[in-house]
């Protein structure tokens, strides 16, 4: 079945469009409580407050799907995230636990940029420019299918809070590092090690060639060419703009914003990591802040003893993660309720095996 069919064949019911939200959430209500410890809501940071408000426990990516695999009560794992996210918690969680997602759709474009048959092909050039001397390394962001491929090649998974880390261990194992799928993550974290710009390639898997001035043998970080949507819409322009109008406001960014604004800006980390300094920042002081939208606004209402606006005051949130919205996690509530099986997210054993592979060895750090 193709992935059109797929969604088509998971395409929400007229009925949940029409209801009022009032309903919805007593719907959702309604069956979290018959279905109890059964059930499992993971939210992302970036989800809407309607859907937000549901969730048994909010985090990154990763921790939910760890949450959810220590939840050995929970049968239902309705992980309200995108694709990639869903599949972590699937390889994580035991045969028992079936981890569903509420809209098919919802997407990330960034894992996207990156799949498994450009990968490969880009490792037999790697593997011809640079001889046995390449560890790949892949943000969790990313499909299962290219974690397996990691996994498979020695290598391991990384997240934004844990990248420093991982891509040292990664230098201890190999020469050079292969990273994907987001450049700006792995650019601004080798900077951070050390690694000058001029030692980093970056591999354009569409027209499957380096983009690189000067010889190749000085490379030891080839960047994967891909981004996040929402984070590269961080820009120079916004910084000084910033600067010139809020002159005592302090910047703070994601790593997945690029390499001018991270350098430009005052802080740069992980979500969690900006979520903590507001919460730790003293009353009264000023903040932009260059992440996902839904989350700034959280933070904007959860700290009126601050001012806190958005790096980019055009910004919007993400696209993808806003395909879950209540009217869809109403219907796949239902669903599991009533035993449908739409909406499943099910890695096949010999990927899930491999994946895991790059996940334990990033866990076992």
């Amino acid at each position: 079945m193709s992935i059109l069919q797929t969604i088509s064949g998971n395409m929400i019911p007229e009925m949940y469009k029409q209801m009022s939200t009032e309903e919805l959430e007593n719907k959702v209500r309604e069956v979290k409580a018959r279905l109890g410890n059964r059930l499992f809501i993971p939210g992302h940071h970036y989800q809407k407050d309607e859907v937000i408000q549901f969730a048994d426990v909010t985090g990154d990516s990763l921790v939910l799907a760890q949450l959810s695999a220590e939840n050995r009560d929970a049968e239902y794992i309705a992980f309200c995230g995108v694709h990639f996210m869903a599949e972590t918690a699937d390889v994580l969680t035991t045969e028992d636990q079936k981890v569903f997602l509420p809209d098919m759709r919802a997407g990330c474009s960034m894992a996207d940029m990156a799949d498994i048959h450009q990968t490969e092909r880009a490792w037999e050039v790697l593997m011809d420019t640079f001889g046995d001397t390449i560890i790949p390394l892949t943000y969790v962001n990313s499909t299962a299918a290219i974690k397996a491929f990691v996994g498979e090649h020695g290598g391991a998974t990384v997240t934004s809070s844990n990248a420093e880390k991982m891509v040292s261990w990664a230098f201890e194992q190999k020469e050079r590092i292969l990273f994907l799928p987001d450049q700006h993550l792995g650019r601004n974290t080798a900077f951070n090690l050390g690694v000058p710009l001029n030692e980093m390639a970056v591999w354009n898997p569409i027209e499957n060639k380096f983009e690189y001035e000067g010889s190749l043998e000085n490379v030891k970080v080839i960047l994967w060419k891909g981004h996040c949507s929402v984070h590269e819409n961080f820009t120079v322009a916004n910084v000084h703009s910033v600067r010139e109008q809020h002159p005592d406001m302090k910047i703070i960014v994601h790593p997945e914003c690029s390499r001018e604004v991270v350098g430009l800006s005052d802080l740069a980390g992980s979500t969690n990591y900006i979520i903590n300094a507001i919460e730790k920042a003293e009353p009264g002081t000023s903040w932009a802040i260059g992440t996902e939208q839904n989350l700034v606004n959280r933070i904007i209402q959860q700290h009126p003893d601050k001012h806190i606006i958005s790096l980019n005051p055009y910004m919007c949130s993400c696209l993808t993660m806003n395909r879950i919205d209540l009217p869809h996690l109403a219907w796949s509530l239902d669903s599991i309720e009533q035993g449908d099986t739409k909406n499943i997210i099910k890695v096949e054993a010999e990927v899930a095996q491999k994946a895991k592979l790059a996940l334990d060895r990033m866990l076992q750090r």
